[in-house]
């Protein structure tokens, strides 16, 4: 009989506990954090003139979307050799190179406040809880204690870049600047904790999304100017814009001092920032041009068709991921030092294609946005920053204000 009672009471404890197991009421649930990317910039290879030693490197990155925690990614991409970051700190700006103080946060990662990066790594930092206000400025400095090799780079930061002498300042209020640069060193990206709701736009292309000729400090390229139209709109405020653009860029080949080409740049710069759900392409005008620049690359002439085929990839690969890819129309370039009436005609063709094909998920005219009105093959020249290719800030102010933001907000 007592054998019988502990069989029947083993029974019903493993019946218990398997219920227990199986049941939902009882199962926990999981609730992991919804990252953004809020900021970005393509890495790049540096020089001779981007090693360091014993110093400390204050960078200013201008947030899109708004957050409570952050994150931050320190990219060795282009570094032959290991990368010792000995501090890390992140802050509110209170202007130029100095910060608000009671801000200041020590970055960890993985714990560890200092960490060597391997060649061709990402290191991204523990959360940091730190309520960050949309359209912001945040403030990183990283020390780095032995003497570098060329740093991974973003060449046009359009920030000032803060420089010391020997020593480790990350945590200083007033920052004790000895050099400045308007290039991001080692630093690849800033992520927020967002609602689900919340989602980035990548604005991936050359130097005219990358913003030459804009104004230092003051956040005029044109995906800046299109983060901040989004903040203001409430049906698209849940949404971030990072920009992906590199100087030069072409969509076929590789350009010795400005990158990897297009093709070849997507997973790292698009398909790997966290929280993607749109995408806008401006890219193909230096295909064209670079042919026919003095010293140029005259061997890598390229079709209008073998540049759609490359743009299709583009979609083809997005879409895969779950993005929506927004085409944009190529800019005027009538004047500018590589045109030529071939470029021309095939820059036509591209319009034509991105225009009528279908083959994006939605379209963004910057071309009708900035041209002459009487000769459509020149940029207005109201918005012309000077060299007949790259606008002003009037220019990228046009282009942010010729995006459709209603494409956004039922998506």
């Amino acid at each position: 009989m007592n054998r019988v009672i502990r069989y029947v009471t083993s029974a019903l404890a493993l019946l218990a506990f398997m219920l227990a197991v199986k049941s939902p009421a009882s199962a926990q649930v999981v609730t992991r954090p919804h990252w953004v990317a809020t900021w970005g910039a393509a890495p790049q290879a540096g020089n001779w003139q981007d090693e360091f030693q014993n110093q400390t490197v204050r960078m200013i990155v201008h947030t899109s979307l708004g957050g409570s925690r952050i994150l931050v990614q320190i990219s060795n991409a282009f570094g032959h050799r290991s990368l010792k970051i000995g501090a890390a700190h992140v802050a509110l700006s209170a202007g130029g190179a100095k910060i608000v103080s009671s801000s200041d946060h020590p970055l960890t990662f993985s714990g560890l406040s200092s960490v060597v990066i391997p060649p061709g790594a990402l290191e991204v930092s523990d959360p940091v809880e730190l309520h960050v206000p949309a359209l912001a400025n945040l403030v990183v400095s990283i020390y780095v204690p032995g003497r570098t090799e060329p740093a991974t780079k973003h060449f046009l930061g359009l920030h000032t870049t803060y420089i010391s002498g020997s020593g480790n300042f990350t945590a200083s209020e007033v920052f004790p600047t000895k050099w400045t640069a308007s290039s991001y060193f080692w630093l690849a990206g800033v992520d927020v904790e967002a609602s689900s709701q919340s989602h980035a736009v990548v604005a991936f292309g050359d130097s005219i999304t990358d913003g030459f000729h804009s104004s230092l400090d003051k956040n005029m390229q044109w995906p800046s100017q299109f983060a901040a139209r989004l903040q203001a709109n409430a049906a698209t405020s849940h949404l971030a814009v990072v920009n992906e653009g590199i100087g030069g860029n072409r969509v076929l080949h590789d350009a010795k001092l400005y990158g990897v080409n297009a093709l070849a740049r997507l997973d790292r710069d698009v398909f790997a920032q966290d929280g993607v759900r749109y995408l806008t392409v401006l890219e193909s005008i230096n295909d064209l041009g670079f042919p026919h620049a003095v010293g140029g690359h005259g061997d890598q002439e390229v079709t209008a068709q073998q540049l759609i085929a490359g743009l299709r990839q583009i979609i083809l690969r997005a879409h895969a991921h779950g993005i929506l890819v927004f085409g944009c129309t190529l800019t005027p370039y009538q004047g500018a030092d590589y045109y030529s009436t071939e470029g021309e005609a095939k820059r036509e063709a591209i319009n034509h294609w991105v225009r009528t094909s279908g083959a994006f998920d939605g379209v963004i005219d910057f071309d009708k946005a900035v041209r002459g009105p009487k000769h459509p093959e020149r940029m207005l020249a109201a918005y012309d920053s000077g060299d007949h290719l790259h606008p002003n800030d009037a220019g990228y102010q046009a282009m942010a204000k010729s995006i459709d933001l209603s494409m956004f907000e039922t998506r």
